[in-house]
């Protein structure tokens, strides 16, 4: 069997195989870290917002896996802009597989027995039992990795729809419309199906703590959404001057 040195050496080869890199690096990150539920305020040495609304207290805490994920969508639609909803549709199959195959593997690393030496360097003065946390934080339970695999097929199938659609209607211009639009109507999904599933569905959160967190990561995304359209722009610039005729 041959391979066709020039399809490997072809710039829009090698363009596809980075910007899947960078999409699937930053959707297993995401799905990794995003069990961890953060205060914005806190981190930032605020005291908790306490907002009071018709569904309760609202603070300002979102999934940890919210910070990355609009390079998701970012890289989704640039992908989308040179290789079709096609293109979009193989690498967010893929990529849940990927995520799927991580999660598995995780899940086998927690439970292999530690080894005694690794229990007591790293016991401290609290008796510190380093292999529970370890357990706790990647041990994710099962309504965890079906809301998040779920969120994902379903916000990146819309992506790509979306942005077709704009990019059809609009004569294939307009970047920011197409780029912008999809993303934040598939984030509005993938913020709220994910914790929706995940932690309402199989865990015990209220409707309350459901709608202000994903609410929370929703407006997240869509600032970052906007505030990064310029980069939208220059990786489209960048990528033409790249490829040139095989644009």
């Amino acid at each position: 069997m041959t391979i066709d040195a020039s399809l490997l050496n072809s710039k829009r080869t090698k363009l596809f195989i980075v910007l899947f890199g960078i999409f699937l690096s930053n959707a297993i990150v995401a799905e990794i870290i995003g069990v961890k539920i953060f205060s914005v305020e806190g981190t930032f040495g605020f005291q908790p917002l306490h907002l009071q609304t018709f569904l309760g207290t609202w603070d300002l805490n979102q999934p940890a896996g919210a910070l990355n994920w609009p390079f998701v969508f970012i890289t989704s639609d640039i992908i989308n802009e040179y290789f079709g909803k096609k293109g979009v549709q193989r690498v967010s199959y893929l990529t849940a597989g990927f995520i799927a195959y991580c999660f598995i593997i995780i899940y086998g690393a927690t439970l292999l027995a530690p080894a005694d030496f690794w229990i007591e360097v790293n016991k401290g003065g609290d008796n510190f039992n380093i292999d529970n946390a370890f357990g706790k934080i990647f041990r994710q339970g099962l309504g965890i990795i079906l809301g998040s695999l779920t969120a994902f097929l379903i916000s990146q199938l819309m992506d790509a729809y979306v942005f077709h659609y704009i990019r059809e209607k609009t004569n294939g211009k307009k970047i920011w419309l197409r780029a912008t639009g999809s993303t934040l109507v598939s984030q509005l999904i993938d913020s709220f199906v994910v914790i929706g599933i995940a932690f309402v569905l199989f865990g015990n959160w209220t409707i309350e703590q459901w709608v202000s967190t994903s609410l929370n990561s929703y407006l997240y995304k869509f600032f970052t959404a906007i505030l990064l359209t310029p980069v939208i722009y220059l990786a489209h610039n960048l990528i033409d001057r790249y490829l040139g005729d095989e644009k």
